[in-house]
């Protein structure tokens, strides 16, 4: 379970890169509760969402040039500067060279060789999200990938993640865990065969206490639905939604007999 005892290669920061950051904290305050706090005149329009004034998630514009407005699922680095080494050593791209954002920490924008965007963030003051895997926080991170096998293996030269095989609905799942702790407890996230029509990506699932609902709550706020909600066995009721500008989520109620 995704917790923020943050360990090398765990998911602990998650931000969404948005045309309209005041529109876009509007729908997800509509659909979640979120709160949004500016980060500052500073920050160059960077803020966080909160829920009962933790941090669950950040918000800021399209920096990059022809980026998508689209959630990116940070991991944990001890360096930076290795981490994007590493990654272009293992044939990936360092789109944003490792920085340091102010005393917070030090970061860099990086894509897998599949075309999966994803970041680092290397802790200093800010260590990470400060609530995670309770109702309206992040739950989980799912990547949807062309090779999975390929895939596998080059997030594991970066981080040392262990993985183990599930039969789902359709496909063999790949459930991934940092390299620390127990195995299930340090589960982060899961590894699935790229779906036709679909790019190799993240995608974040948030728990919800009701995936309909939330679903609902959604498209009232000028979402759209990518999935319907559906059960998955012993897993929860899950749901597949984008923001008004195509930003793609997932929603999670999970199955109470896992918990």
């Amino acid at each position: 379970m995704l917790s923020t005892d943050f360990v090398t290669g765990a998911p602990n920061w998650l931000d969404l890169g948005s045309p309209d950051t005041a529109a876009s904290a509007t729908f997800y305050g509509g659909v979640f509760g979120w709160d949004f706090q500016s980060a500052g005149p500073e920050a160059g329009g960077y803020g966080f969402f909160q829920k009962d004034g933790k941090t669950v998630a950040a918000l800021g514009p399209l920096t990059e040039e022809g980026a998508s407005p689209a959630w990116t699922v940070y991991f944990q680095t001890p360096d930076a500067d290795a981490t994007a080494k590493a990654v272009e050593q293992a044939g990936g791209t360092v789109r944003v060279a490792p920085f340091d954002v102010m005393e917070e920490g030090r970061m860099a924008c990086l894509t897998d060789p599949g075309g999966a965007e994803f970041s680092v963030w290397q802790p200093a003051a800010t260590k990470g999200l400060e609530a995670t895997s309770e109702e309206n926080t992040l739950l989980w991170a799912e990547l949807h990938a062309g090779d999975v096998p390929a895939a596998l293996s080059f997030y594991r030269s970066l981080f040392g993640w262990r993985s183990q095989e599930m039969e789902a609905p359709g496909m063999t799942y790949t459930v991934l865990s940092a390299a620390e702790g127990d195995q299930q407890d340090a589960s982060f996230g899961g590894l699935a065969p790229l779906q036709e029509g679909m790019e190799p990506r993240w995608i974040p699932y948030f728990c919800v206490a009701d995936a309909d609902a939330t679903t609902e709550r959604a498209q009232t706020n000028g979402g759209s639905v990518l999935m319907p909600a559906s059960d998955v066995p012993d897993v929860g009721r899950i749901a597949w939604l984008a923001d008004p500008y195509g930003a793609p989520f997932a929603i999670l109620k999970p199955d109470p007999r896992q918990g």
